[in-house]
């Protein structure tokens, strides 16, 4: 259930390997870089959605069970709340690899707290890939998200770091709140 997106994203966006790019993480980017960087910064985009409605068979969950990780939904009001990371284009190399599962490079606006603002890219899984898995009852989710486990680890601690990360921005995020809240139930 796989959709690998490594070719796809080096045909669609090739980069001069010298030189440097904003990228904008929303999800385990935000505590987990694993990459080099020049800066790194808060930053928000506008009108798009943290949801997790992406299948995750290669991390946080197997093709059997698989886990739940963010993605982004268009949402016009939306504000989405991350970390931003200035790096070589080189740097994609890994990132492509470790976004394979369906995830594909999209250029954005970020906002940085300051005031000031960049174009930047991001990786956003959309329904049109295999691992795609959409909406379903909190309840539903959070189940899947207790219970999937992969290679990188459980997926709840995905879900749980993600949330004390958007804590710790000060970033309001319901559905992610909402899901945390369940898992740390179960």
């Amino acid at each position: 259930m796989s959709f690998d997106t490594r070719h796809l994203n080096q045909q669609r966006m090739p980069l001069d390997d010298e030189a440097t790019v904003w990228l904008f993480g929303y999800g385990s980017l935000i505590w987990k870089a694993g990459f080099p960087y020049h800066e790194r910064k808060p930053a928000t985009i506008s009108g798009w959605a943290r949801r997790f409605w992406q299948g995750s068979h290669d991390h946080r969950g197997t093709p059997d069970a698989p886990g739940r990780v963010v993605t982004l939904i268009g949402a016009p009001e939306a504000l989405c709340h991350g970390m931003a990371y200035h790096i070589d284009a080189k740097t994609l190399g890994p990132l492509d690899h470790r976004e394979k599962n369906g995830y594909v490079r999209e250029t954005v606006t970020l906002y940085f707290h300051d005031g000031s603002h960049a174009e930047g890219l991001v990786y956003i899984a959309t329904e049109d890939n295999a691992a795609f898995l959409g909406d379903a009852p909190i309840e539903t989710m959070a189940e899947q998200i207790h219970q999937a486990h992969g290679p990188s680890g459980p997926n709840r601690d995905y879900l749980l770091n993600l949330a004390s990360a958007l804590e710790a921005l000060g970033a309001e995020d319901a559905h992610v709140f909402a899901l945390a809240d369940q898992v740390r139930q179960r």
